[in-house]
């Protein structure tokens, strides 16, 4: 699966770098740009390009750099270089009077300490390592919450409680509750179920039923909620790109159940990696037109999603730049 994702990234991002002639800048680009704290990587190339979201073509980035990528810091230096045929941007590190070529990337963890982040952290965060879509009966058999010494139907942070024997030696959780059928609009194809992420427990005493501690919780936690070993950290590059291949998907799932999403929001899209999704995948979003006297007329884009986390045959996507807010049922296509 690896594999696969890298080969992914890697043809959109040479699809992305074969298209160097469509880079536009905006008229007021500056010639410098002092980094900030709370700037991304996205907000910075904004200054710079109309198209924000192909910053990797405006640093120069090859895939070498992409492994062994160089920072931006708050205090930072950033050059627009005109002279050559196409825009470069530069680094003129603090306290330095050379520029040096980077190529910016992001992990997951410790932001703060690594740098200046492509994407608002904090919008993905509380996303990122749970498992939000699984196939249907995944959770049949996990261990389940079973209640506690004093009978409370409501539980929560600091509570103990009693839930049936895991297999294996596992004594961190992460507890789950089976949510709503995802569908495809389209075809009706059962795509998945989203799992809505509880809290966490650790075991506290083995046995059947073992004894837990609940040691962070989201929301009311109730017997007949589920406990899944605790996933390692996710983590992930965010490479904005085009897809590998066309897509024409849909929003299908806004997360909240909301109806409609905002900026930074996250949406739920019908497509996945079997349709050649991949982390950093970028989507605009398109309303259908409205019928005026018995006419169609065309639909009207209305923002741009960026994918940042893939499932076989779903994928979240957050709403990076709106003109409109993003509905149900709205069509995803190649930017």
């Amino acid at each position: 699966m690896r594999k696969l994702a890298l080969s992914l990234f890697l043809t959109g991002f040479m699809a992305f770098s074969s298209h160097a002639d469509t880079l536009k800048m905006q008229a007021n680009a500056p010639d410098r740009y002092v980094v900030v704290k709370g700037d991304t990587l996205w907000d910075i190339s904004g200054k710079f390009l109309k198209d924000p979201w192909k910053w990797p073509q405006i640093w120069g980035m090859n895939k070498e750099e992409i492994q062994n990528p160089h920072w931006i810091y708050p205090g930072d230096v950033i050059v627009l270089d005109r002279s050559g045929a196409n825009p470069r941007l530069s680094l003129l590190k603090t306290g330095k009077s050379d520029t040096v070529k980077l190529s910016p990337q992001v992990h997951a963890e410790s932001e703060a300490e690594q740098g200046v982040p492509s994407i608002p952290a904090s919008a993905v965060s509380a996303f990122i390592s749970q498992p939000f879509v699984m196939d249907e009966g995944a959770l049949k058999d996990a261990p389940r919450i079973i209640g506690s010494q004093d009978d409370r139907m409501v539980l929560g942070s600091g509570d103990q409680a009693y839930a049936t024997n895991g297999k294996g030696d596992t004594t961190n959780w992460k507890i789950l509750r089976p949510g709503k059928e995802l569908k495809d609009p389209d075809t009706h194809e059962t795509l998945g179920y989203q799992v809505e992420y509880l809290g966490d427990a650790h075991t506290v005493t083995p046995g059947d039923p073992q004894k837990i501690l609940i040691t962070r919780s989201t929301e009311e936690i109730q017997a007949g909620d589920r406990l899944k070993p605790a996933e390692d950290i996710y983590s992930f590059r965010y490479i904005p790109h085009p897809p590998a291949s066309n897509i024409q998907g849909r929003v299908i799932s806004i997360y909240g159940g909301v109806s409609e999403a905002g900026q930074y929001a996250t949406v739920v899209l019908n497509k996945g990696s079997r349709d050649n999704l991949d982390v950093g995948t970028v989507l605009a979003v398109y309303k259908k037109g409205n019928i005026v006297d018995k006419i169609q007329l065309p639909d009207s884009r209305s923002g741009l999603l960026m994918v940042y986390r893939v499932f076989d045959k779903v994928s979240y996507a957050l709403v990076m730049e709106i003109h409109r807010p993003v509905n149900l049922l709205d069509t995803v296509r190649n930017p």
